[in-house]
């Protein structure tokens, strides 16, 4: 065997040194930034991400309003937050996040008050990604679901009302599918 001279040993030790140094400002130029961790009280929080909502920075308004329930999961603000970071998601139309934190509001707070509304939003999130007759018919199926599931649960609310129109439109696109497929 060799013996490694003093000058490659050195060599090799910086070399290895700048590797491990460098590393570590690997990925900080992705796009997906998380909130910074920034202890606010309640108020504070939920009325800075109200504030990004109304200026229709709603990406950035639903990370607050996830940003207040993670802060604070006991606070009252909390469930007020959680629907709202699902709408916000609505708002974006970033439909599947608006499904989750529907569904997490939901899992935790079954019996609210504002339960109509979480499925609701469900139903929807589901609604707006049909895509046309040519495609597959998952979700289309999905927003059926969703929307029958409103129906049945909160019969006489707004919700319900115009989920029924919803449906009609789901059982024309559903047919519609089925109409390609015979010819």
């Amino acid at each position: 065997m060799s013996e490694r001279s003093p000058l490659k040993l050195a060599v090799l030790a910086v070399a290895t040194g700048a590797l491990v140094l460098t590393s570590g400002c690997a990925g900080r130029g992705g796009k997906n930034k998380d909130t910074a961790y920034v202890a606010r009280d309640v108020d504070t929080l939920y009325m800075a991400a109200k504030a990004r909502l109304d200026k229709g920075d709603t990406r950035q308004a639903a990370a607050l309003f996830d940003e207040v329930e993670r802060q604070h999961p006991y606070s009252p603000w909390a469930r007020r937050a959680q629907l709202m970071s699902a709408f916000s998601y609505y708002v974006a139309r970033d439909y599947s996040k608006a499904i989750q934190s529907a569904q997490r509001f939901l899992s935790i707070h079954p019996g609210n008050k504002d339960a109509a509304y979480a499925f609701y939003l469900v139903a929807v999130s589901y609604y707006e990604q049909i895509s046309d007759v040519s495609r597959d018919q998952k979700v289309t199926e999905q927003a059926k679901q969703a929307l029958t599931e409103v129906v049945r649960r909160y019969p006489k609310t707004d919700f319900a009302a115009d989920a029924r129109l919803k449906i009609d439109l789901v059982n024309d696109h559903l047919s519609g599918k089925e109409m390609t497929i015979g010819r």
